[in-house]
């Protein structure tokens, strides 16, 4: 069954630049990945430090598969540091 992922996160104006180079190294890889299928990321209309990544996978397993993956574990990792709290996720059947 589909899921959708989606991840919430602040970034202050001063973390903007350094996430979006992150952020594109993830989709980047994410676009290999077996089961993904398209993702999108939205900025908040009334709070511009805030967006959210929704990214849609084929299965469950799929999304568990790139969870786990190392290189985006270690990305992941930099994201985290960078923000100063860890990155949470939420999955949803489609």
């Amino acid at each position: 069954m589909t899921v959708k992922i989606f991840i919430k996160r602040k970034v202050s104006s001063e973390n903007i630049l350094p996430l979006t180079v992150l952020l594109k190294k993830l989709r980047s890889l994410t676009l290999n990945q077996s089961g993904y299928i398209y993702g999108e990321t939205l900025k908040r209309v009334d709070d511009k430090d805030e967006c959210m990544v929704i990214s849609t996978w084929r299965s469950m397993e799929d999304w568990k598969a790139w969870l786990h993956n190392e290189e985006r574990i270690a990305i992941q990792k930099e994201i985290d540091l960078l923000l100063g709290v860890e990155t949470e996720y939420a999955a949803y059947e489609v």
